[in-house]
């Protein structure tokens, strides 16, 4: 064999293990180990909760469907609710909070307080006399600053909680806030309490509206003379069921207000009817009233006075 055989064989021997090797690099990049495989196909670690769960209690836990609300009040209780709704009474309007500072309280919503100037103003001309240099009238004999605005609250007919107002005189002020609120507990029906301004100081247009009211500068029903209520110290109750008899010389009787005389005849038994076994009276009696109920001349069953 001469030489240029041999360098050829070398060559060619050479082209073979360069060419044998590269393939078998090629080879194993696709290949993996058992230890590979494996790593690729095992579960991935779990991670740790960021929160642990929260302890049993011991009781089952409950869900928004079946869990019960929260009250956000405290639960009624048995005795009237304080915060009756209705539009605001004029005289509490009037004196706003303007008489704050000397406002009396007996419990919440029953209250009494002076005069602001805007209810004086409301009043003068109307229940209270305008003054006698402006009318040649006599000066009345009470003054506003002796007469005290009276707020409560009290049952209407459909038994529910509404507001009541009454002017006064101020040494019945604090009576009528403790009679009243004992009514008001015992839930006692007052259709209404209104001033007798509501009615332009009419006497007979608040009996016939059954409201039950207190000042009105006014002489007694027929005579001169000033009734009690002109100085702030009677109280008319429920008067349509409760009316003013006067008896006439021929034997007749006159019932005020005139739509009353079904309930004139007080042997009868109907609702707010006012005898001496009536709370309302055994209250105003116990403060130191009299009753027109047992007057001889005349019956006045919605009438309560008491002298200063």
């Amino acid at each position: 064999m001469n030489k240029d055989k041999i360098l050829k064989m070398v060559i060619i021997l050479a082209v073979v293990v360069v060419i044998a090797t590269g393939l078998s690099r090629i080879l194993q990049k696709d290949s993996i180990s058992l230890s590979e495989y494996a790593s690729l196909h095992s579960p991935a670690p779990t991670e740790e909760p960021t929160q642990k769960p929260a302890e049993p209690s011991g009781e089952p836990a409950e869900t928004p469907d079946t869990a019960s609300p929260q009250p956000t009040e405290p639960p009624a209780s048995s005795s009237p609710e304080p915060s009756p709704a209705g539009p605001l009474l004029t005289g509490a309007s009037l004196n706003g909070d303007s008489q704050a500072d000397e406002r009396v309280f007996l419990e919440e919503g029953f209250y009494y307080e002076p005069l602001s100037d805007n209810l004086r103003r409301y009043i003068t001309g109307v229940s209270f006399p305008a003054s006698g240099s402006e009318n040649g009238a006599p000066e009345p004999e009470i003054s506003l600053d002796e007469l005290r605005y009276v707020h409560i609250l009290h049952m209407d007919f459909e038994g529910s909680p509404a507001e009541g107002e009454l002017i006064c005189n101020e040494t019945i002020a604090q009576d009528l806030l403790e009679i009243f609120y004992e009514l008001y507990r015992s839930e006692y029906r007052l259709e209404k309490v209104l001033l007798i301004d509501e009615y332009d100081g009419d006497d007979n247009a608040s009996m016939e509206d059954n409201n039950t009211s207190c000042f009105n500068y006014r002489p007694v029903e027929g005579s001169t003379r000033l009734s009690k209520h002109a100085y702030g110290l009677a109280v008319d109750i429920n008067p349509l069921y409760n009316p003013y008899i006067t008896y006439e010389t021929d034997g007749s009787e006159k019932v005020q207000p005139a739509s009353a005389s079904a309930y004139a005849d007080r042997s009868l038994s109907f609702p707010y009817k006012i005898d001496e076994e009536d709370l309302c009276c055994k209250l105003f009696l116990e403060h130191g009233f009299t009753w027109g109920g047992h007057w001889n001349n005349v019956k006045d069953y919605q009438h309560f006075q008491k002298t200063k």
